[in-house]
């Protein structure tokens, strides 16, 4: 096996999808484990490089990965509002998604907070793309509720 192909596709994996993965997890993992989780994440991948190389959405599944492994995992934990890095954000908010139901609050993190697509999203999740979809609705309709939002702009 030519281990500086392997090497180099596995360099190039990882530039392309932390910054993603990394995002995703802190929604997912205490904050002081996200680094942990996605090394974690990245080290099977590194075993598994034939498998998760031609996968269609290898994020999602490392995401999965990421979350099993953790060792200091917490459902859900999403972080708490720093008005020095979201200067811009109703305050209401973090309490807010904070209490959705989970399954909602990871679809609203997942896919509002991190950009991924409802495939990537349902996979992560292990549910469909219609579930992620009726999940986003719901949430969506609650925090527009709960923060007093109405579409009368």
């Amino acid at each position: 096996m030519a281990t500086g192909s392997h090497d180099d596709a596995y360099a190039a994996f990882v530039v392309a999808h932390e910054v993603s993965l990394r995002r995703a997890l802190a929604g997912h993992v205490p904050l002081d484990a996200v680094a942990d989780a996605v090394a974690e994440a990245f080290a099977y991948a590194w075993e598994h490089w034939e498998r998760v190389a031609v996968m269609e959405r290898p994020v999602g599944y490392l995401f999965r990965v990421a979350q099993s492994r953790s060792r200091r995992r917490a459902d859900g934990l999403l972080p708490g509002p720093d008005p020095h890095r979201l200067p811009d954000v109703e305050p209401g908010l973090g309490p807010a998604v904070r209490a959705l139901p989970p399954q909602q609050r990871s679809v609203v993190w997942l896919v509002v907070a991190c950009g991924w697509t409802y495939g990537e999203t349902a996979e992560a999740l292990e549910i469909t793309a219609s579930s992620v979809g009726t999940h986003l609705t719901r949430a969506m309709t609650r925090l527009r509720s709960d923060l007093g939002v109405t579409n009368d702009a």
